[in-house]
């Protein structure tokens, strides 16, 4: 895979809105009063944003977005957030015990 321009903002808008339609999730299920009101901001705010970039990267005709292989890219971005959020999830469970236990 290739990297420029296009396919780091591909990378930036679709981790941003994944994280933004998570946090919105749990800030509108688990929240009250105005945090709930805000997670619900949040949650409609990430589906925009994702809806539309996977717009124009996937179907649009625009030269500008039609280079980047958005698929590919957003598979890529899938795996490796996952591998990034396991990594840092049991470095901070590591961290926890061992703090603890002394």
């Amino acid at each position: 895979m290739t990297w420029d321009l296009m396919s780091f903002l591909t990378i930036v808008v679709f981790v941003f809105s994944i994280v933004l339609l998570i946090a919105g999730i749990f800030s509108a299920y688990f929240g009250s009063g105005k945090s709930r009101t805000y997670g619900m901001i949040m949650l409609a705010v990430g589906a925009v944003v994702l809806a539309l970039w996977t717009y124009l990267v996937g179907y649009s005709d625009i030269t500008l977005f039609s280079d980047v292989a958005a698929w590919d890219v957003m598979y890529n971005t899938l795996i490796s957030l996952i591998a990034v959020l396991i990594g840092a999830l049991v470095a901070v469970g590591i961290f926890l015990v061992a703090v603890l236990k002394s």
